[in-house]
């Protein structure tokens, strides 16, 4: 399966492997919409301004969906990662969002 997320975080299933390998791999816009567009994937984007800055910058619909999953072996994360951590409460609007550097990073559960 294919995940998008809004962090850097690999969700794996520990009470199934308790053991992981995982290959991050920085990845551009256009790496990404590669991987998204011609495939199914399931978006853990739990943040409104994230999802609607996603669905821009790729072209295609990220949902908001605040839901938690559990990587599988050989399941792959795009994820959308800030370079810096906000304030703690601050929740930002997709124009605020895209003044901020940031990283697509894909994972793989090996």
């Amino acid at each position: 399966m294919i995940y998008i997320l809004n962090s850097l975080i690999v969700p794996v299933n520990f009470d199934k492997y308790p053991e992981a390998r995982i290959r991050l791999n920085k990845i551009s816009l256009e790496g990404a919409k590669v991987i998204l567009e011609n495939n199914k994937f399931i978006s853990a984007v739990g943040h409104e301004g994230s999802a609607q800055l996603l669905s821009r910058l790729l072209g295609i619909p990220i949902q908001v969906n605040r839901i938690s999953v559990y990587f599988e072996k050989g399941d792959i994360g795009i994820h959308f990662f800030l370079k810096q951590r906000l304030p703690e409460g601050k929740i930002l609007s997709d124009e605020e969002l895209s003044k901020l550097e940031f990283w697509i990073v894909r994972s793989e559960v090996l």
